[in-house]
């Protein structure tokens, strides 16, 4: 974390880190007292909230001879951190003054909408989460906030490797991709800079796929 704020720093930005749990109504609620102070303090406005919590149960449904299928427990924390949240953080960043003439984006997947091995509680949580992207900007039109879910390609990352048979996904994700490339981090870093300047107000309720043609190509 300090690293990261000494890179950052080092780019001339402003650095505040909030390490903890953001699933949590205390963190929450603890966290978003400090934002407002600091903005107060040290002006400024809250333009981009990114909601990108990679953190559930990946298991069957039902029981299977390796294993015992997913909990009602599992279940509904997966839902509730992975879709939930998004909700509670928005609706707590309006209701504090904080959110306004701004952009909020959602990370989803392509899993949203197949049926992958051992994926179905993040399948469903992602496809609530898009749920809540259209709702939330039918909702947050009058403050002038944008919502929408960004769907990567298939990226690697720390999340990536803990889906059962990634590997898999990886090569077909590399035999189908125009580029014939993994997205990047980078990708999809730029691009989210890039629907976050003004000219993008007109832009809201979608699932924007920022995975170089991948999930078009059969």
């Amino acid at each position: 974390m300090e690293a990261l704020k000494g890179e950052l720093e080092g780019l001339g930005a402003k650095v505040h880190l909030f390490n903890g749990n953001a699933a949590s109504d205390s963190f929450r609620a603890e966290t978003l007292g400090q934002v407002a102070a600091t903005l107060k303090s040290e002006g400024g406005r809250l333009g981009v909230l990114l909601h990108s919590l990679a953190f559930g149960t990946l298991t069957s449904l039902v029981p299977t001879a390796d294993g015992a299928g997913i909990t009602r427990k599992q279940l509904e924390m997966t839902m509730d951190v992975m879709a939930n949240s998004l909700v509670y953080w928005t609706r707590d960043l309006v209701e504090a003054g904080l959110l306004e003439d701004a952009r909020v984006f959602a990370m989803t997947s392509e899993g949203s909408q197949a049926a992958w091995s051992e994926y179905g509680a993040v399948s469903a949580a992602k496809a609530a989460l898009e749920s809540y992207v259209r709702q939330l900007g039918r909702e947050l039109s009058a403050q002038r906030v944008t919502v929408n879910a960004v769907m990567a390609g298939v990226t690697r990352t720390p999340a990536l490797e803990k889906i059962p048979n990634s590997q898999a996904l990886i090569a077909k994700a590399l035999s189908k991709n125009p580029y014939a490339r993994l997205t990047t981090p980078e990708d999809v870093a730029t691009s989210l800079v890039a629907l976050s300047q003004p000219g993008t107000h007109w832009l809201n309720s979608n699932v924007i796929r920022i995975d170089g043609g991948e999930s078009s190509c059969a």
